[in-house]
């Protein structure tokens, strides 16, 4: 025997499920969230300009660590690794 669902309870079903949906996304603080201004056009505005600088480079002191971070790091790890096929290369002295 097959049951039938009327066509209303679906609908209240789904606006129930909405209504949830919507609840779990709010905040839970009572402060009015800051708005974020639109820095895009600023951004823009100093990687198209042609200054000289490489555009890696662009972004300030911070893109500077990075870049020289890396650098250190690849030229580090590029010796070490030398290093290490060297020693492995060579056979132990036997006493």
């Amino acid at each position: 025997m097959k049951t039938i669902i009327p066509p209303q309870l679906f609908t209240a079903a789904s606006a129930q499920g909405t209504a949830l949906r919507q609840i779990a996304q709010r905040t839970i603080s009572t402060a009015s969230r800051r708005q974020l201004e639109n820095k895009v056009a600023e951004k823009q505005k100093l990687f198209q300009e042609d200054n000289g600088i490489p555009v890696h480079l662009k972004g300030g002191i911070g893109d500077a660590f990075l870049y020289r971070a890396t650098m250190i790091l690849t030229v580090g790890g590029t010796a070490y690794t030398i290093y290490q096929l060297a020693v492995a290369s060579l056979p132990k002295k036997q006493d």
